[in-house]
């Protein structure tokens, strides 16, 4: 299983396995968390652990998110790669708005910088929100901003595969973010044919969200490997295709060697095929 990936036209070459920042802000994502000397430990614990990719977004907490990686690890460490997502905003009550005129996506990108204390941001990801979206709008602004040097890289989230090609006449994307896993497989041609292409793939909700992964062939693939099903449905994220980066997300030191760990699980030929087949039912 090649460990390491570099995003198609940049420099930038990373762990596939990564670290999401969602967890640390507070519950439902919303205001601060209730340990921010953990949450900092956390991210000062990954980056020594080997994470060179985190992923985040000014609308996490909002602010908190963006505030405490700043705290815990300014001056960033040479070759880390920090990702933010743009097209959202939060209302005081929490709630989720979705906004991608070009002012608000500009307004957005200054703030992920003026938090993270960068001049650039080195991979944006601009989110959508359905496939009905114009998603050509919002990229031409996209493309202004990395043409201005605000953005170094364009990414895309929550996108379908005409959508993705939209944007791809527009500019270069090197990273496609949407919701994927073991059992949540509508992307599997998608991922196929960026892996041709050698554009990342990123599965957000990749254990499975506000629902966990449940299933008696993953829970007895984990008892076979004597470790847990949520180390299973990451590695097995890993060894799906060799252009799809893990971000798993936790505010908790312990839970992160966890995730890093699944990064060293290999399965049988059988095995393999078991959990492949989780998505038709199989178990």
């Amino acid at each position: 299983m090649t460990q390491r990936f570099t995003f198609p036209g940049t420099s930038l070459r990373v762990n596939r396995m990564g670290y999401g920042a969602m967890q640390l802000a507070g519950p439902h994502v919303f205001g601060p968390p209730k340990d921010e000397d953990e949450a900092r430990a956390v991210l000062q614990e990954a980056v020594a652990l080997g994470i060179d990719h985190i992923d985040t977004s000014d609308f996490y907490g909002p602010h908190h998110t963006n505030r405490l990686i700043r705290e815990a690890l300014f001056p960033y460490a040479e070759g880390l790669v920090l990702v933010t997502k743009i097209g959202a905003w939060r209302d005081e009550s929490g709630a989720w708005h979705l906004r991608r005129d070009a002012d608000f996506l500009r307004q957005s990108v200054e703030d992920n910088l003026q938090r993270l204390g960068l001049d650039q941001m080195q991979i944006v990801n601009l989110r959508m929100g359905g496939p009905e979206d114009d998603i050509e709008t919002p990229m031409r602004a996209m493309r202004q901003m990395q043409e201005e040097g605000l953005i170094g890289h364009i990414g895309v989230s929550t996108v379908t595969e005409d959508q993705l090609a939209r944007a791809r006449e527009i500019a270069p994307v090197v990273c496609v973010q949407n919701h994927y896993n073991l059992v949540h497989r509508k992307d599997d041609a998608m991922i196929d044919a960026l892996a041709e292409d050698g554009i990342a793939y990123v599965p957000y909700f990749p254990l499975g969200g506000c629902s966990p992964l449940q299933s008696g062939v993953l829970a007895q693939v984990a008892a076979d490997l004597g470790t847990s099903a949520q180390k299973v449905a990451l590695a097995w994220l890993l060894d799906r295709s060799p252009n799809i980066l893990v971000i798993p997300g936790t505010s908790r030191r312990t839970h992160l060697r966890e995730n890093i760990d699944a990064a060293k699980l290999r399965f049988t030929p059988s095995q393999s095929k078991q959990l492949y087949g989780l998505a038709k039912g199989q178990g």
